[in-house]
């Protein structure tokens, strides 16, 4: 069996990690409104993601307001290149 990563392979998280190949970093209201998740929810994952050590954030300001940026790291683009190649995996096995 393809060797798939438990923490990228939930729906949300796929998306999330895919997201964040597009750009340098991006903002947490963005990736909330992109993903069309709560506040609570999207911090979860990325508490996951960055104990994992597969996304890191910081806190800045932007138009006079607190707000925080998102980035993947290496190990985050490495992990999600398995994850796709596990899944291509699986896929080419189906008739």
């Amino acid at each position: 069996m393809p060797d798939l990563d438990p923490l990228i392979h939930a729906p949300t998280r796929l998306q999330l990690v895919t997201s964040l190949t597009a750009v340098s970093e991006a903002e947490f209201c963005t990736l909330r409104e992109a993903l069309h998740v709560s506040d609570s929810v999207l911090s979860k994952h990325l508490s996951a993601l960055g104990e994992a050590g597969y996304v890191r954030s910081r806190k800045g300001a932007r138009d006079g307001r607190r707000t925080t940026w998102v980035a993947l790291t290496d190990a985050g683009r490495t992990a999600l290149r398995g994850h796709v190649a596990a899944l291509r995996e699986l896929i080419d096995a189906v008739d």
